[in-house]
């Protein structure tokens, strides 16, 4: 008997109030940013805990202008994590500017603090850590060692929606925040994304530049069109493009954010409950839960496998096998950047080969990272978020398919 569980990934919790919210925007005659993107900006502000939020298409166009706006040039360097999405490092070579890989830690699996300093070197000009599946990083340790050497510090919260770290939100402790609205994150509007920050300077510049350069118009302008701007030579600020969101995505953001807070509770009630159950399984090992983060939020449901109690079978078997049992998909971890598909830097030499040193400089493959290895290849499995949206009794049948495999495990 298979213990299916009832998720469809792809298809976000819609109700009557995001089509409502949408609706009006079309009647309005704003497609562009407009009222709703200004509201949405003044509530997600509110709740992340910063003086500024400033929307943008993707948390790729966020990393990007977080970046110009800090200043990066040709040759400097930005320290990563190196399980991320590939983002994280695409946009540093935008700048013909170097990403630094750093391992991660086991039990977190995000950037492994210890190690930022012996990657420092006197070009380094920025910290980039990344709350990876809702996990925080060490924030406490990583804002000293930025405020030792000088370095800003920019949050990658595109999995971490609300969660806190003694009391402040992600997002709200570094220089800047920057976050994903993509399809699988838990506030979503398909795509989209934000900049978070308590920086006045920082915050002109960045609504600038998400909106072709131009000047900001002001919260209190009473065309309230962040679309329109001020056009013409008095009014340019800023060479940019369009890094826009539209008044559809800020309507169904609206809605989404206001129903953020109970469901990231309900996850977290779930994660609990179902991390005590696992914890009863040989071989299972849940994700550490640093007592420093008041509140946790989940892109995924994530734990560590040790094959050895299975009877050796595989961690790609395990996950296939649990796969099979739930009716969902069980998937590894993100491939660390210097064995990822999908980050390939070396494939653009018309952009990139300004020289050998540059060119050797942004080749993954130059990184050794043995934690990310172990965690990619041989320990992870992670379930989406949506799981925990579920009852106590999925969690039971989470716990029961696991078992179920481990009891079974010389046969797959």
């Amino acid at each position: 008997m298979r213990h299916q569980v009832d998720i469809s990934f792809h298809k976000p919790h819609i109700t009557e109030e995001e089509i409502s919210e949408v609706l009006d925007a079309i009647r309005s005659g704003w497609l562009t940013m407009g009222p709703k993107t200004i509201e949405f900006e003044k509530r997600f502000r509110e709740y992340i805990g910063s003086r500024y939020a400033v929307s943008m298409n993707s948390c790729t166009a966020c990393l990007h202008l977080a970046l110009k706006v800090l200043g990066l040039r040709e040759g400097d360097e930005v320290i990563i994590p190196s399980v991320t999405f590939t983002a994280t490092g695409e946009v540093v070579t935008y700048f013909n500017a170097k990403p630094v890989l750093v391992d991660v830690e086991k039990e977190t699996h995000n950037m492994d603090v210890s190690r930022i300093e012996q990657a420092i070197t006197e070009k380094t000009r920025v910290i980039i850590p990344v709350h990876y599946a809702g996990q925080p990083c060490d924030m406490d340790e990583l804002m000293k060692i930025a405020k030792k050497y000088d370095l800003y510090v920019i949050e990658d919260c595109a999995h971490k929606h609300g969660g806190e770290w003694s009391g402040k939100r992600a997002g709200s402790i570094g220089d800047i925040g920057s976050f994903s609205f993509q399809l699988s994150k838990p506030l979503t509007a398909g795509e989209g994304g934000a900049i978070t920050t308590n920086n006045l300077e920082l915050y002109e510049r960045l609504d600038a530049l998400r909106n072709c350069g131009r000047r900001p118009e002001g919260e209190n302008s009473i065309k309230g069109n962040k679309g329109e701007g001020i056009y013409f030579d008095e009014g340019n600020f800023l060479q940019s493009g369009d890094y826009r969101i539209t008044e559809f995505q800020a309507a169904i953001l609206i809605e989404g954010l206001r129903r953020l807070p109970e469901q990231n509770r309900l996850r977290d009630k779930n994660a609990i409950y179902l991390n005590s159950l696992l914890k009863a399984i040989p071989g299972i090992i849940p994700m550490r839960r640093d007592k420093r983060e008041t509140k946790e939020t989940y892109y995924n449901f994530s734990f560590r496998y040790n094959k050895d109690d299975f009877k050796g079978l595989t961690t790609k078997k395990f996950r296939s096998a649990l796969a099979s049992e739930l009716g969902i998909e069980v998937a590894a971890s993100y491939a660390p950047l210097n064995k990822c598909s999908l980050y390939v830097p070396l494939t653009k030499p018309a952009r990139h080969k300004l020289n050998e040193e540059y060119w050797a400089a942004i080749d993954p493959s130059r990184f050794e990272l043995p934690v990310c290895d172990r965690i990619y290849f041989e320990e992870s499995a992670c379930i989406h978020h949506k799981i925990l949206m579920g009852t106590k009794a999925d969690m039971d049948l989470i716990a029961i398919a696991i078992k179920k495999v481990y009891d079974n495990a010389d046969k797959f």
